[in-house]
């Protein structure tokens, strides 16, 4: 993917720049069954950029808003009726970031600490998540209900917080490890289903990568990821069962068990299984830019698995 100077894009948009920009209602109709409906491609990345910039306009963000700031955001004055619309902005930050950005760059962490401060901005909107003003984070979360924002709270938490070595040891000294996984817990109580299994991918992804002085466990690893991929050979000793419907769908599933079990564990021919499984099915309609991106990721990681062949 080109490179694009996504801010200076936003900017524009968001102070209604051109006559094409792309109206609030128009960003919100790209928004589909918990899914951002774009392609992938220049063009798909461009369209979700100019949906960020509506919906900022939609809740009156002013173009000068410090994004990267969680108390610039937080203090933002928005109505409850529009907590749906902080949402989608958390999650097409995220998109954005995870997507089309390139992961080893300083700017996609920057995107991904939008998206998060955004989905505090959300939870925060609910009086009861009042874990700055004298209440506990673990009451605060069990006491909410907003799945869409826990999800991707959590979700460009951890992304945000994984730049680095030094990065990670900083979360964990922060307290982002528990807080995570109090927030990931409280999505499997409430929706396990949401985004085809989202919080069991997290936990797969999270035990594996944690450091390892401070909690990496990849029986538990596999142990959330078999939730979500129907392969009862691999999953035979973890003690899980596949729990979401047509789980394979969805084709990250699959990648997150190559990536975050199969490539650590040095299983390379079946992870080449897995991955040319992902490559020979059709995209489908109901989750085009993920699959389309998952199949794109399950190249890459092909590539590097038969360089150990």
């Amino acid at each position: 993917m080109r490179k694009v100077l996504f801010l200076l894009c936003a900017a524009v948009f968001a102070v209604g720049g051109t006559a094409t920009a792309m109206t609030p209602d128009e960003a919100l109709a790209l928004f589909q069954n918990d899914q951002v409906m774009v392609e992938y491609s220049d063009a798909g990345r461009a369209q979700l950029e100019e949906a960020i910039a509506a919906l900022k306009v939609a809740l009156g963000a002013p173009a000068d808003l410090d994004e990267t700031s969680e108390k610039a955001v937080g203090d933002l004055a928005i109505p409850i009726e529009l907590k749906h619309v902080v949402n989608k902005l958390s999650q097409a930050y995220y998109t954005l970031a995870n997507v089309f950005l390139v992961a080893t760059e300083h700017e996609t962490y920057v995107i991904y600490r939008h998206g998060k401060n955004w989905g505090f901005k959300s939870l925060r909107m609910n009086p009861e998540f009042n874990d700055l003003s004298g209440g506990r984070f673990d009451d605060s979360v069990a006491r909410e209900t907003d799945v869409t924002a826990l999800y991707w709270t959590n979700a460009n938490w951890l992304r945000e917080s994984s730049e680095s070595a030094a990065t990670k040891l900083n979360a964990v000294f922060a307290g982002v490890k528990d807080k995570s996984i109090m927030l990931t817990n409280r999505i499997l109580e409430l929706a396990p289903e949401f985004i085809v299994g989202g919080a069991y991918r997290s936990f797969g992804a999270f035990y594996e990568q944690l450091p390892s002085l401070f909690g990496r466990d990849i029986n538990k690893a596999i142990y959330y990821l078999c939730h979500v991929v129907n392969e009862p050979e691999i999953c035979a000793k973890c003690g899980a069962t596949l729990a979401i419907p047509d789980a394979d769908e969805y084709f990250e599933n699959r990648t997150f068990l190559v990536e975050y079990y199969l490539i650590p564990q040095k299983q390379w021919q079946e992870a080449i299984r897995v991955l040319e499984a992902v490559l020979a099915e059709p995209i489908g309609d109901k989750y085009p830019l993920m699959n389309a991106y998952a199949q794109a990721r399950a190249r890459e990681l092909l590539a590097q698995c038969q360089e150990h062949l």
